[in-house]
């Protein structure tokens, strides 16, 4: 669980600190860098995975622009360095690569990662990375209150998720200067030997994604907490695909594998032996998922995988209150990213953290409310215990829907807004992200400013006028638009607000 993160250099984002509970909806503008947010969090992922240039071209825009453009620049000039501050809770047991099980001897910690740009002589259209300063750190458990700062039951969700048996050194540093720069992996394995050394400026990828079981369980744990971290870009051609039998059982980020995923969910084992599951347990899976769904579509009756022995393909089937049957094909793309987020919230094997782009694409203005409580169920209930039927998860979503901004709890809501600074003795343009006063992120000494109600002025108000189609109008034969109407105007005495 992504905590709080501090951003600098990484496009437009310049010294952003932002908090983040179970459930975060970021709004605004479009441009303003909400997106560039989400671009930071996949970035950090991709590192605890791939070497450093395969994660940077896997960030939005790195691909085809260069590594160079994820660095913050302003006309010609760019910053020589990016840096990432991540405070994250990680699991308490995990398996590397190889299937040794770990341990963590502490479970809230805090990763912090320094990268500068180098020209590469041999692909100079790419660049290179370096990387500069590299540590991972503990929080005692002592501190865990005033760094959690969202409002929980501490005796029982934060007992049960956060946990330190460590004390001295931190699981990964960074010693000496320009040209002899080390990073080190203290060791917290069964192992007390002297810190493996690196040198950084020969290093392909970052300490953490090299981790195991053996020398450093922690290390291992927070990097398989960052490759949780996960964007979901639901796409209707992916939702659509029948999966063969062979398929994983995972949803992908792209929705695919949604048929397998439901599959394995309604006949896995229930307890009544290895690779059998009663009906009732299929039956109530099945109910459950076709209950989530009639909310946003309330013709729904039941659905169903059908395992097709012929074809060795499985297919979501729904069945409508008229008993017509429709194949996932056929059913519409918001019903469809809605089902697979139904999937989701069922599947206590998938946690970590998802960011959502949008989530009323879709959806019909009336049914948003379904979807917004479908999110915030997704998430970890913080007055519970952290458990197979309370997984540790986390939802982010970034909207410029006022529809959406309306009705989120006040407690999650951030506003990115575009803020004015100097920067190599000019002034540029860059964001930060603002929560409403009076709740919890605008509280404690390092508190950011409170966003003005002014500018949620644009969410509050149903409409807004196009004042040049307005002028336009009046010397010119235009249609009246529907907002136009005498009878409508009526219905929204906001309206005066824009003329």
């Amino acid at each position: 669980m992504l905590t709080r993160l501090q951003i600098s250099g990484f496009k437009n984002l310049v010294d952003v600190d932002v908090r983040f509970g179970p459930f975060t909806c970021v709004a605004g503008a479009n441009g303003v860098g909400k997106s560039n947010l989400f671009d930071a969090i996949q970035f950090l992922s991709l590192l605890a995975d791939r070497p450093l240039i395969e994660a940077a071209l896997g960030v939005r825009g790195g691909r085809t622009a260069g590594v160079q453009s994820l660095f913050h620049r302003v006309g010609p000039h760019t910053d020589a360095t990016m840096s990432f501050t991540a405070e994250m809770i990680v699991p308490m047991e995990g398996e590397d690569d190889y299937g040794q099980e770990a341990r963590a001897t502490s479970t809230f910690l805090r990763y912090h990662l320094k990268l500068g740009y180098r020209a590469d002589e041999v692909h100079t259209s790419l660049g290179a990375l370096e990387i500069l300063e590299e540590r991972l750190d503990y929080i005692a458990k002592g501190k865990a209150h005033s760094h959690l700062l969202f409002p929980h039951v501490a005796r029982k969700w934060r007992d049960s998720v956060v946990d330190s048996n460590r004390s001295g050194s931190p699981f990964i540093s960074t010693v000496g200067g320009e040209g002899e720069r080390m990073i080190q992996m203290h060791q917290d394995g069964g192992s007390r030997g002297q810190p493996l050394k690196y040198a950084a400026a020969r290093l392909p990828r970052t300490v953490l994604s090299g981790s195991n079981a053996a020398e450093s369980p922690t290390a291992l744990l927070a990097r398989r907490e960052m490759q949780s971290w996960r964007l979901l870009q639901l796409e209707p051609s992916a939702l659509r695909r029948p999966d063969p039998f062979t398929a994983p059982t995972k949803l992908g980020a792209d929705g695919s594998h949604l048929a397998a995923t439901l599959y394995r969910l309604a006949h896995q084992d229930h307890g009544h032996g290895q690779g059998e599951a009663g009906a009732t347990d299929s039956e109530r899976i099945y109910t459950e998922v076709a209950n989530r769904l009639a909310e946003l579509y309330e013709d729904v009756q039941t659905l169903w995988v059908d395992r097709d022995e012929k074809r060795e393909l499985l297919t979501i089937h729904v069945l409508s209150r008229d008993h017509t049957d429709y194949s996932a094909p056929s059913l519409s793309d918001g019903s469809l990213r809605f089902l697979a987020l139904a999937v989701l919230e069922l599947d206590a094997e998938d946690r970590g953290l998802l960011c959502l782009e949008e989530p009323e694409n879709g959806v019909h203005p009336e049914r948003l409310p379904a979807m917004l409580r479908l999110l915030r169920d997704i998430t970890t209930d913080v007055e519970e215990p952290v458990g197979d039927d309370n997984p540790l998860r986390q939802v982010i979503v970034n909207t410029h829907s006022p529809a959406v901004v309306q009705q989120v709890p006040e407690e999650s809501l951030l506003v990115a807004v575009e803020k004015e600074m100097v920067w190599k003795e000019g002034r540029t343009k860059g964001v930060t992200f603002r929560a409403l006063s009076g709740t919890w992120r605008t509280k404690g000494e390092d508190a950011p400013k409170p966003v003005s109600l002014g500018t949620l002025l644009s969410y509050l108000n149903p409409v807004v006028i196009d004042r040049l189609r307005l002028e336009a109008r009046e010397g010119a034969k235009e249609s009246t638009a529907v907002i136009e109407r005498p009878d409508v105007q009526e219905l929204l005495p906001q309206l005066s607000l824009f003329r």
